[in-house]
């Protein structure tokens, strides 16, 4: 079903694009020898080609540009063999050079595409326009001191890929889906970490609105938004605002605009540059970056098997569903630890209780599958005992909240709690006498034809036997002495 907003003119459709700057994984930055590493005290990452002193020269890093064509291999993107750094000139006090190395006439990468999964189960493919690389500038920080704002150079200069989507979103679904999905992919081929609070993946939206059929009308960008949610509000509230502009018989301008997120609305930042504003030119002191194609095939040898390939095979392979598919190679992470777990044993059944129990008690403890306390090969162990019959799926509950307490195996806890399956016929036979003898009133009614009481006795037999019943031989057990 297609998003649309409602005004008094009748239905409006939104149009979306995204511009992503993803932080380029390298210890290095893209033209000096500097470290990038997140949180290190203000301006002690910064080399004299970050601060801009006269005479520095900017030096490639090669890591880098093996970084950005392996993402744009990702993206199943063309790469070019010949791309060019230039210089988008603007001033600004967290820019020392006055201009900022980027490319734009002619990115390291062109067109790609990336295929998102909606909520409904569909499937839509999202155009990549390009992906180039450039250098991230510093950062003033305002909070300091009362009346004068300081200056941390230390991400000057770090490598930021832009990778720019075609206007083919229709929704803020199919915007989130589309950031989740590049996100993941990012975080797969290992070249950008994606973590959207440290600032290393943000994105600039493009809304605009139109009545269906009409040609695009006028873009705003809203800047620098940092989280999905974000985005997807930003991108309901500005395209809200247009419509309420072009109902009142106003243009729309072109602009950059701000998402304010406590009040849930978009302001205006400041008009928005043309390519001609920042009168672009060739970088003098770089030569134009001519890549190898022997090389970009040892790199395309060397990409990880990506979340859609993984994904089918899960299918195939595991014989699991489209859903629980996507869900288990969203991240690597899962999909590694999931493969773990269902080497060997049921698939579907490891994929539930993954996704399930497993996924619950790291939300309810606050951990990620990085820092469980429960490995693969012991949530393994556990279905074994499920499935050699030591115990059942009530008692594998309460095994893996003892895991997750303690991080203790399995088997142990079984053991020191006493929690084996009673497989006794002797000691069944007598819990479900004494049930029946208890509960005469219901066993009567059973008898006058009301069946679904059967449920009931077997939940008392069960109770009575402290969940350590074997459920196959208590429901045989019922049905035989209720006969």
């Amino acid at each position: 079903m297609s998003y649309v907003i409602e005004g008094s003119t009748g239905p409006w459709e939104v149009v979306i694009g995204l511009e992503v700057h993803a932080q380029v994984i390298s210890n290095a930055k893209l033209f000096s020898g500097a470290a990038t590493e997140f949180g290190a005290e203000p301006n002690t990452q910064v080399s004299f080609v970050d601060a801009a002193f006269p005479g520095m020269l900017p030096v490639i890093n090669r890591e880098c540009v093996a970084q950005a064509v392996r993402t744009g291999l990702g993206l199943d993107a063309r790469i070019n063999l010949v791309s060019r750094f230039d210089r988008k000139n603007y001033f600004y006090a967290d820019l020392p050079a006055g201009y900022q190395i980027s490319q734009y006439q002619h990115p390291i990468v062109g067109e790609g595409k990336i295929e998102i999964e909606l909520a409904d189960g569909s499937t839509r493919q999202i155009g990549v326009t390009r992906l180039h690389l450039e250098q991230d500038a510093g950062k003033s920080l305002h909070d300091q001191h009362p009346t004068k704002s300081y200056i941390d150079l230390n991400r000057s200069g770090v490598a930021l890929m832009e990778i720019v989507s075609e206007p083919d979103m229709r929704s803020p679904e199919e915007a989130g889906a589309y950031l989740r999905k590049l996100r993941t992919i990012l975080r797969y081929l290992g070249t950008c970490d994606g973590n959207m609070e440290e600032g290393s993946m943000r994105a600039d939206v493009n809304v605009s609105v139109r009545k269906h059929g009409e040609p695009f009308r006028t873009r705003c960008e809203v800047k620098n938004v940092n989280s999905v949610r974000f985005v997807m509000q930003a991108i309901e509230a500005e395209a809200k605002r247009q419509v309420e502009v072009w109902e009142g018989g106003g243009m729309v301008e072109q602009e950059t605009r701000l998402f304010d997120v406590p009040r849930g609305i978009t302001r205006s930042m400041r008009s928005k540059e043309d390519a001609h504003d920042y009168r672009y030119f060739p970088d003098p002191d770089l030569l134009p970056l001519v890549l190898d194609e022997a090389w970009i095939e040892e790199l395309r040898r060397d990409l990880p098997e990506l979340p859609d390939t993984k994904r089918a095979r899960f299918m195939a392979e595991y014989g699991l569903p489209a859903y629980d598919s996507g869900v288990l190679v969203a991240e690597q992470a899962t999909a590694d630890f999931y493969e773990t777990v269902a080497k060997g044993r049921d698939a579907k059944l490891a994929a539930n209780w993954v996704i399930g129990d497993f996924f619950a008690a790291l939300n309810r403890t606050g951990r990620t599958i990085e820092t469980s306390p429960v490995s693969a090969g012991s949530l393994g162990q556990l279905l074994d005992l499920m499935a050699d019959k030591t115990i059942n799926g009530r008692i594998a509950k309460e095994v893996l909240e003892a895991m997750v307490e303690t991080g203790e195996e399995p088997a142990a806890i079984v053991e020191a709690k006493g929690l084996r399956q009673v497989t006794d016929t002797g000691a069944i036979d007598a819990a479900v006498d004494k049930v029946l003898a208890a509960n005469a009133d219901k066993l009567a009614e059973y008898k006058a034809g009301k069946e679904k009481l059967f449920g009931f006795f077997v939940g008392q037999v069960m109770k009575a036997m402290a969940g350590k019943g074997n459920p196959a031989l208590v429901n045989e057990t019922l049905k035989r002495k209720l006969a």
